[in-house]
């Protein structure tokens, strides 16, 4: 059985994150009362999506502030928030904007307006931006220098290193620039979507008023251009700066700064009508490019004659302004996380072969089905080897002379897949394949546009999706003809079928010869290329359907096993806990006396420990080197114990908008697995952070006496004694 994982955190405030954050006033007014019955319904029971996203992203940046990580992880976490609130902005601000500006008065569950939302969202991430320059300039950008990686300014370099970069600049950058003019003759141009630019403001002899021109930064010439050999580098809009003489000869340079627009990425066709699915994603990449902007972001120092000219050229209102210290666009210091330093960085991992495929020395690899019809196979990314794992079992099916058919969803793939080339080299050996490539994947829709043409020209099957919905579950079937018939192997993860973020994320996925998984992906993968979709499923919770109704019936059960006086425990590990009525089943469960136990990576919405709601729901939330991305799903049951991993997060958009998988996992081995990986979260006291009734965050910490416990390592190193147990072997 799951035990209760005694957490002994040393909670101290200083590591308290956006502290009453997302509270709106009525916090004060929850009813407690144990003579009262609490509406369920009430608002103050709700945590804000929106700022809820923002208090994870203050936890990342966390991780660029904490100094018991190496250096230029640091430096990463700090790129990576600067990645994540780009996203931010372009997803969620954009969406709120656009309802703003259409009258939405809707309420969220917690009782904002899109307007007040977005008025909120625009306050909280100015402190966030503040708060990430003065960690690059003030902690890390010394640091790195002490370690002996400077990121210089061009105007303190000595003169040799001036006429260096000088001569790089006039020979690689300075024929990619294109300055463009304001003027009477000339249109304000376009300025695309998070592109790095330096307007210029300039004057000719004889004239009064200034020019002002925009040069955009090009995206193919490194941002921290290297000085000599050393690990010395200088932001290459310093750089242009320096030479804009060449740009603009005989004119009196006035002013340069750099600024950088955000675009809206909310853009929506109506599927209902779109007579091409393929059309509809291509008009949406194009609209995007044009979208309106969301957010401007401008270097601190410049004059407000720049900031009035973009501000009225580009439509942006004052609330929508960043003045913020220079560099722009941190997410480019993710190159400087290339430097051969290892010194300054954790130590590198490489994925582990999984025991199950591991073979003595000597011996021949059996085929992998073989290995998958002798037990399910459970898959723990990035501690087993995607390659040597799911990529594996693909190539071989595509290769394998039995295997009649191949059937996979593709949400995001690598820009290099292997497992799309897998699947051609399967339909030229002559097999059956079907791919549902999801062309609404957010930002991957033009990369799965190439691959979805280029299969179809293979003679592939090719699925572009269903109307209405996003396919966002991650399965491949394999029928194969074998001596006592027609097997069926299936794949269901929870994470996508990408080489690349195999390495970064964390995710599960089982492999398994049960024939009633796979009747199931018959029939799911039949709605794909068909237009139906099967109510009945034998294994697997599907969405759209009864995927909902099924966790909403397990959750239920959980608590009348508690009212009935036995045992009841439910534990999720998840990416976002966001859908309002699974909230309202967890918040009657915890009433009921479920002790509840939640691993939510970012977006929360329920509120722990409020009294006589939810003080038997503890929520944690780990950042660390890995993004945390597996779902789990686990129910006591009166002692039946059940465990769920799949694609699906408890939304509303994955329970009801898109098509989901979770499959039940019912081998005891890999039960114990699950609950091995249930319990080393919940005990981590290095990368987790408790989640507080009003909102807010606090790291746990360990005791002075207390080891440190910290979840991702305990994942690698066992990882890395099973394989040295296995080699030894």
């Amino acid at each position: 059985m799951l035990s209760c994982v005694e957490r002994t955190v040393a909670r101290a405030p200083v590591s308290a994150v956006g502290a009453g954050a997302g509270v709106p006033p009525s916090m004060t007014d929850i009813r407690t009362q144990d003579d009262e019955t609490p509406d369920l319904y009430d608002e103050s029971y709700y945590l804000n999506r929106e700022l809820s996203k923002l208090e994870f992203n203050e936890r990342v940046l966390h991780e660029a502030q904490d100094e018991r990580t190496p250096l230029l992880e640091r430096v990463k976490f700090c790129a990576i928030l600067s990645q994540n609130m780009d996203e931010f902005f372009m997803k969620r601000v954009g969406g709120l904007k656009q309802q703003v500006l259409a009258d939405v008065s809707e309420r969220t569950p917690d009782g904002r307006t899109p307007a007040e939302q977005w008025e909120a969202v625009l306050s909280r991430a100015g402190p966030i931006f503040e708060q990430q320059a003065a960690t690059w300039h003030d902690e890390l950008r010394p640091a790195l220098a002490a370690a002996g990686v400077e990121i210089a300014d061009y105007d303190a370099l000595p003169s040799a290193a001036r006429a260096e970069l000088d001569a790089y600049f006039e020979e690689s950058v300075l024929p990619t620039l294109t300055p463009l003019t304001f003027d009477p003759a000339h249109p304000f141009p376009h300025i695309s979507n998070l592109s790095l630019s330096l307007a210029v403001l300039t004057r000719e002899e004889g004239e009064r008023e200034p020019t002002f021109s925009r040069i955009k930064i090009p995206k193919n010439r490194p941002r921290f251009v290297q000085v000599g050999d050393e690990q010395t580098f200088v932001p290459i809009e310093q750089l242009v700066t320096a030479n804009l003489d060449l740009l603009f000869p005989s004119v009196e340079i006035l002013e340069a700064a750099t600024f950088r627009v955000t675009r809206n990425a909310e853009v929506r066709r109506d599927e209902e009508v779109a007579e091409d699915l393929i059309e509809m994603v291509e008009e949406v990449l194009e609209e995007r490019r044009f979208a309106g902007i969301v957010r401007l972001e401008i270097e601190a120092g410049a004059s407000d004659r720049i900031l009035d000219i973009l501000t009225t050229e580009l439509d942006v209102g004052e609330r929508e302004v960043y003045r913020l210290p220079a560099p722009l666009d941190l997410g480019d210091a993710m190159t400087l996380t290339e430097i051969d330093r290892p010194d300054l960085k954790l130590p590198a991992w490489t994925p582990r072969p999984h025991p199950q495929f591991v073979r003595q020395r000597g011996e021949e690899p059996r085929p992998i089905f073989e290995e998958i019809r002798r037990g399910d196979v459970l898959v723990h990314h990035p501690y087993h080897s995607f390659s040597e794992t799911v990529q594996r079992f693909i190539d071989e099916a595509a290769h394998d002379p039995d295997v009649l058919a191949i059937k996979a969803a593709i949400y995001r793939t690598a820009s290099d897949s292997k497992i799309i080339e897998s699947l051609i080299d399967a339909a030229d050996e002559g097999k059956q394949v079907a791919v549902m490539v999801e062309l609404k994947a957010r930002f991957d829709e033009r990369d799965n546009l190439e691959w979805a043409k280029r299969l179809e020209e293979e003679g592939i099957h090719v699925a572009y999706g269903t109307i209405g919905y996003k396919t966002h579950t991650k399965t491949t079937l394999v029928v194969r003809e074998e001596a006592d018939g027609v097997q069926l192997y299936s794949h269901v993860g929870t994470g996508n079928y990408h080489s690349e973020t195999a390495k970064r994320y964390e995710d599960l996925g089982l492999l398994t010869a049960d024939p009633d998984v796979g009747q199931d992906l018959v029939r799911l993968f039949n709605y794909f290329t068909g237009h139906s979709l099967h109510e009945d499923y034998r294994e697997l919770l599907i969405a759209p359907g009864h995927m909902r109704q099924q966790f909403v019936d397990l959750i239920r059960r959980e608590a009348e096993h508690a009212r009935e006086g036995r045992e009841a425990r439910i534990v999720a590990k998840l990416n976002r806990l966001e859908d309002p009525e699974i909230v309202r089943e967890l918040y009657r469960a915890s009433r009921a006396g479920v002790d509840v136990d939640l691993v939510v990576r970012d977006i929360c919405r329920l509120r722990p420990g409020v009294e006589g709601v939810s003080e038997n729901v503890d929520v944690v939330s780990i950042v660390g080197r890995y993004l945390e991305h597996s779902r789990i799903y686990y129910f006591l049951d009166g002692g039946t114990e059940r465990y769920y991993i799949g694609s699906a997060d408890w939304m509303q958009r994955n329970l009801d908008n898109r098509v989901e998988a979770v499959a039940p996992i019912h081998d005891e081995a890999l039960q114990e697995r699950l609950a091995h990986v249930l319990e080393t979260c919940l005990a981590d006291n290095r990368n987790a952070w408790d989640l507080q009734s009003d909102g807010s965050y606090v790291q746990r910490t360990p005791g002075a006496d207390e080891e440190v416990r910290c979840a991702q390592e305990t994942f690698m190193r066992e990882a890395a004694e099973t394989d040295a147990d296995a080699s030894e072997k």
